[in-house]
């Protein structure tokens, strides 16, 4: 089962419950996740509090609007580059 139908928070949860001292395999069954995928999450948020893992993901969405934001203001100095080099 894909990993994307929990959030961050329950995530770090399911890796506490494992560093707790119960089996990978336990907490892997508990939850319905594969090995494969609590490792690939492991390697992602290994050592993450809640709170860092609130304070990246609204980094990341900042970083997304900014990006954009870039993406569109150099969209538009192009546009008007091409528009002035025409000779009228």
């Amino acid at each position: 089962m894909k990993y994307s139908r929990f959030t961050d928070e329950q995530i770090i949860g399911i890796l506490k419950e494992q560093e707790s001292g119960l089996k990978t395999a336990d907490v892997c069954r508990k939850h319905g996740i594969s090995e494969a995928t609590f490792y690939k999450c492991k390697s992602k948020f290994g050592g993450t509090e809640v709170s860092d893992a609130r304070k990246l993901k609204a980094l990341e969405d900042e970083n997304a609007k900014l990006k954009k934001l870039l993406a569109e203001t150099m969209l538009d100095n192009a546009i008007l580059k091409d528009v002035a080099s025409k000779k009228w």
